[in-house]
């Protein structure tokens, strides 16, 4: 955990219709200072979007040759590498020559995001997904976001319904591929 980071809990009713995940989750969440409240949601969002045997948070910002979220089988192989942000292409390259499966999970425009990459090299590029969501969704939704948290997740044919902590919202989940 990071020097100074702020714990956060997420007890989380995850219930995923389009990849038949059903799960009650009771996540802790270590902000780092210069980490947003947007930021911070996304990673949860990622995590639960992603979750699967194996899945784990790293240190996030404080690491700086892990993505934001790891997934590894039971021999401890990596098998996901999933960012969270806005990472370099250096990075996704990286991670696509070390993991089976990466993703990109964005609060920015993933428009900018992807034309940042243009002309650089990463390996599998066109098979890395840039997840991100509607204009103001995650905005809106990190105002509710407490110490303690309740979260409610359903996600139905490319749709996510998110409660925090008695605030509904909603969103498509757009994806666009990374080159």
């Amino acid at each position: 955990m990071a020097a100074g980071a702020t714990i956060h809990t997420f007890t989380v009713t995850l219930a995923d219709v389009d990849r038949g995940v059903y799960e009650d989750l009771s996540l802790r969440v270590a902000r780092h200072p210069s980490e947003t409240d947007v930021y911070m949601l996304t990673r949860v969002l990622a995590y639960c979007l992603e979750f699967g045997e194996g899945i784990a948070f790293t240190e996030g910002i404080s690491a700086t040759d892990e993505p934001a979220i790891v997934i590894r089988d039971a021999t401890g192989a990596l098998t996901g590498w999933i960012e969270v942000g806005a990472p370099d292409a250096a990075r996704l390259h990286e991670g696509s020559m070390k993991a089976g499966r990466v993703a990109v999970y964005t609060h920015r425009d993933p428009a900018k995001l992807v034309a940042n990459w243009d002309g650089k090299r990463i390996h599998r590029g066109d098979q890395i997904p840039v997840i991100s969501f509607d204009r103001g969704f995650l905005e809106a939704a990190s105002t509710g976001i407490e110490r303690r948290n309740v979260l409610s997740i359903s996600v139905m044919e490319r749709h996510v319904y998110l409660e925090v902590n008695g605030q509904t919202f909603a969103s498509d989940i757009h994806s666009v591929p990374a080159v």
